[in-house]
């Protein structure tokens, strides 16, 4: 089951930091990102978001690839291939990118929008949908950021170690008493 993590900063760059700590060590296979969206807010605020998986793109290329393939064999049976390769290519890429444009994979959009109006300006958000972790290893990577987590399906002990993580400096709160 993949966990969803929502870390704002208060920082406009901070976010893509992270992203990009949480890329190397995606590669160490520390963690596995089934999607992560970065939002940024503007000082004038207007909202970016930058996702990680470009679908329509993904989808041309893909498209493009199998259409120039059956393209080309079906060229070979009317002795064209050359035209059948790029008929083939051209609709092949085509309904990719329709295809990849209409998928909605991993995060919400509707719900990254939502909580992208609500950053303060001069700031950024990363939101995580995490399909495998080391927590402990992925944690001490992590511990240079300072953040915030606005919303998780973490477990409250689990959060609080990802809270304490991104901000080293702030103590602990205490613990339950029995």
């Amino acid at each position: 089951m993949s966990e969803m993590i929502v870390v704002t900063f208060d920082d406009p760059f901070e976010a893509d930091r992270v992203l990009t700590e949480l890329t190397h060590l995606e590669d160490e296979y520390l963690i596995e990102l089934e999607d992560a969206i970065v939002a940024v807010r503007a000082p004038d605020g207007k909202v970016r978001f930058k996702q990680t998986h470009a679908l329509t793109t993904l989808g041309a290329a893909s498209g493009g690839l199998a259409g120039a393939m059956w393209g080309t064999v079906i060229g070979l049976l009317f002795l064209n291939p050359l035209l059948g390769f790029v008929a083939g290519s051209v609709i092949g890429a085509g309904t990719g990118a329709l295809t990849g444009s209409l998928l909605d994979y991993g995060i919400d959009d509707e719900f990254v929008k939502s909580l992208g109006d609500k950053l303060k300006p001069n700031s950024s958000a990363i939101f995580l949908l995490i399909r495998k972790v080391e927590p402990e290893k992925v944690l001490k990577h992590l511990e240079r950021f300072k953040g915030h987590v606005l919303r998780s399906s973490l477990s409250a002990e689990q959060e609080q170690k990802f809270e304490l993580a991104l901000n080293k400096d702030a103590v602990a709160p205490p613990a339950a008493q029995a």
